[in-house]
């Protein structure tokens, strides 16, 4: 599974409890869709460290890398070339 869909079925699955996926465009905003809370970030950065062996920092913890799908896949794949 790529990453992308790793992190859609995660969030369908533990934040929005959804048995029918992930119900948004990849590029919409968590916040601006209410798809997630503050708290539901740190469980992305979680599940995005176990899942793909990276470290977040908590300067890398901003919009630019966690405000949708497209950008946290982006961010993952940024941290796993390096």
């Amino acid at each position: 599974m790529e990453i992308q869909e790793k992190i859609k079925k995660f969030i369908a699955d533990n934040i929005l409890f959804s048995e029918n996926g992930y119900p948004y465009a990849v590029s919409d905003s968590f916040l601006e869709k209410g798809v997630v809370d503050s708290m539901n970030i740190m469980e992305i950065v979680a599940f995005v460290e176990d899942e793909f062996s990276i470290s977040v920092d908590d300067l890398e913890i901003v919009p630019a890398n966690f405000d949708s799908v497209k950008n946290v896949t982006e961010f993952v794949e940024r941290k796993t070339l390096n």
